[in-house]
């Protein structure tokens, strides 16, 4: 970010949605390089970790340069003055997306998202959520408008990942996209290197 010193800072949400994955690789990622991070985890961000991973959330704190505890409403990410490249909620719940979308401050995670809509700084969303309802894309709509960058984990099929490993990588990369870190997570398509022609195999089998 300009202006703000020789140190980069970038500020990490981790909520209670499933993809709890996506802010582990992110923070995995993020501890390479030469980055000061942020983190807010949520109470059910802590539970999910376990639930649906093999870390422990103490572990995954420790990925982090500074680590708050979402109701600490007195936390410095929680002012439009603490200077930040921008922030990154993956993933991002329903909930967090409504109060962050109708600027209520419900814990510091929110107030740190507010800050940076406010702020006019970077704050992208990794959305998590399926199907989705009208309430939840008049949500993303509000926080679009507002500057925020609405990023859900959609596969890229084009880049034939070979693991879901491979497919969360990708989808961080992406993120990370958006703050100039290159990272080699992702496979970036070049239409001229694609074969367009319809595979032999399947060719063979149209007509079965």
């Amino acid at each position: 970010m300009e202006g703000v010193g020789e140190v980069r800072r970038v500020i990490v949400g981790m909520t209670g949605a499933s993809g709890a994955i996506y802010g582990i690789r992110l923070l995995e990622a993020l501890r390479e390089e030469p980055i000061e991070v942020h983190l807010v985890m949520s109470e059910w961000a802590r539970k999910t970790i376990v639930l649906e991973t093999d870390y422990r959330a103490a572990t995954v704190a420790k990925l982090a340069d500074v680590v708050y505890p979402e109701d600490d409403m007195s936390a410095p990410v929680g002012s439009g003055s603490f200077p930040a490249d921008g922030m990154i909620v993956a993933p991002c719940s329903m909930k967090s997306l409504a109060a962050i979308a109708n600027g209520l401050s419900q814990n510091v995670l929110h107030r740190a998202a507010d800050c940076t809509l406010k702020e006019q700084r970077k704050l992208v969303l990794l959305v998590r959520e399926a199907p989705l309802s009208v309430i939840h894309l008049e949500n993303m709509l509000r926080v679009a408008r507002a500057g925020a960058i609405v990023s859900p984990p959609v596969p890229a099929f084009y880049a034939r990942p070979q693991s879901l490993d491979e497919m969360v990588d990708h989808t961080v990369g992406r993120l990370l996209d958006h703050f100039g870190i290159e990272r080699g997570m992702v496979r970036r398509w070049d239409g001229r290197r694609q074969r367009l022609e319809e595979p032999a195999d399947r060719a063979d089998h149209a007509d079965d």
